[in-house]
C-alpha cells in the first residue's frame, strides 16, 4: 500500500484490492468466492459468475475499478439470505478470461447482459454497483431499462465527477489519478518479470491479501493479482474511464420512479490522518456528497445515505450498511 500526498490531499492506495477491514474466519463462502464457479462462454471467451440464493428478483454486484467480484464477499452471502445474488468478474479481472478491448461500462455491460441471458439468469434485477461498477450499473439500467427494478449505488462514478472534484481541489484531484495510472503501470511491468517473494513491487501492488481475506480467499486473490493479465485489464480499465463518463453522460436522463439508494462515504480517502480536515478536503468531500445527491434526484424515489465510519469501498468497511441497503430496495420492488 502506497500513501500519496499532494498539498493537503492524502490517497492511501491499496494498489489491487480494496484493504479495508480484516476477514474473519474462514467460511464455506469465502472459498466458494476463492475458485471459479460458473464461467459462461461470450464467443470465444468466459466470464465468470457466482450465484446463490432463490428469489423473484436477483441482485447482481459490480465492483469496482480494477477489482473482482470478492469485493462484495462480505457482503453477496448476506443478500442470498434473502433472495437470489450474482457477483461476476469483468473481462480479464478475477476468474474472468481477457478480452481484446478494455471494460468500458458499455463493453462491460454487453458482456453482464451476455453472460446472465447465456446462463438463464433471467430479469428482474437489482444492480448494485460501486465505484466504476456503479457507473456501469447506470448505463445497464438506462440500455436495459425493462429488466431493472431497483438501483443501489455505491460512491459511484459519475460522468462529471472528476471534473468537478478537480476544480474544488485546483487540480490535485487529476494530479492523483495520474499517479494511479503510474503506479497500475509500474504494477503491470512488475508482473510480466515476476513478483519476487518479499519484494518492495509484490508488496506495493499485491499487498497482504491474506490478512485482509483470510487464507483461502486471500490466496486466491493473491495468485490472480500477480498476473500480467490482471493487471493489463486493470490499466486497460483504468485508462477507459474517460471513455466511460462519455457513455453514461450520452445516456443520462432521469431514472422515473425506479427506486435508487446512493451510498456516500463518511470518511474521507483523501484526509491527513490525525490532523484537522483541511479546507479543500472539506470541499472535496462537501461536492462528493452533492454528486449522490443529485443522482439519488434523478428518480421520484431516489435517496442518498452517508454511511458513518466508511470510506469509498464501503463494502469492506461497513458491509452491513450496503446489506441493509440492498434489503430496502428490494422491500420496494416487492
Amino acid at each position: 500500500m502506497h500513501k500519496i500526498w499532494i498539498g493537503n490531499i492524502s490517497l492511501m492506495l491499496a494498489m489491487s484490492i480494496p484493504l479495508s477491514g480484516h476477514a474473519e474466519a474462514t467460511s464455506s463462502t469465502d472459498a466458494a468466492f476463492a475458485k471459479p464457479q460458473l464461467r459462461v462462454d461470450l464467443g470465444g471467451r468466459k466470464l465468470h459468475l457466482y450465484c446463490s440464493g432463490e428469489g423473484a428478483t436477483t441482485v447482481v454486484f459490480d465492483a469496482p475499478s480494477g477489482d473482482g467480484g470478492w469485493s462484495w464477499y462480505k457482503v453477496q452471502p448476506e443478500v442470498a439470505k434473502h433472495t437470489r445474488a450474482c457477483v461476476y468478474d469483468r473481462a480479464g479481472l478475477g476468474f474472468s478470461d481477457p478480452a481484446p478491448r478494455p471494460n468500458t461500462s458499455a463493453n462491460a455491460v454487453e458482456d453482464l447482459h451476455g453472460a446472465l441471458a447465456a446462463a438463464g439468469i433471467k430479469p428482474p434485477y437489482l444492480l448494485v454497483g460501486n465505484s466504476l461498477g456503479g457507473a456501469n450499473a447506470q448505463v445497464y439500467a438506462y440500455r436495459y431499462p425493462d429488466q431493472i427494478k431497483g438501483l443501489v449505488l455505491v460512491e459511484p462514478q459519475t460522468e462529471n465527477e472528476t471534473a468537478r472534484l478537480d476544480t474544488v481541489t485546483a487540480g490535485k484531484i487529476k494530479q492523483v489519478y495520474a499517479m494511479v495510472k503510474q503506479q497500475d503501470a509500474y504494477c503491470l511491468a512488475a508482473a510480466k518479470k515476476g513478483f519476487k517473494p518479499g519484494s518492495e513491487a509484490l508488496n506495493n501492488c499485491v499487498g497482504d491479501t491474506i490478512a485482509f481475506y483470510g487464507p483461502v480467499l486471500g490466496k486466491a486473490v493473491q495468485t490472480i493479482t500477480k498476473k500480467p493479465s490482471y493487471w493489463r485489464a486493470r490499466v486497460d480499465e483504468y485508462n477507459a474511464i474517460d471513455t466511460s463518463d462519455d457513455q453514461l453522460r450520452a445516456l443520462r436522463k432521469p431514472f422515473g420512479d425506479l427506486p435508487l439508494l446512493v451510498l456516500t462515504r463518511g470518511v474521507s480517502p483523501y484526509a491527513v490522518p490525525d490532523q484537522p480536515q483541511s479546507p479543500m478536503n472539506k470541499a472535496t468531500e462537501d461536492e462528493n456528497e452533492q454528486i449522490h445527491r443529485e443522482i439519488a434526484s434523478l428518480s421520484s424515489r431516489g435517496k442518498q445515505r452517508v454511511i458513518p465510519g466508511a470510506s469509498h469501498v464501503i463494502q469492506a468497511d461497513q458491509p452491513d450498511a450496503v446489506v441493509q441497503a440492498v434489503l430496502d430496495v428490494l422491500a420496494q420492488i416487492k
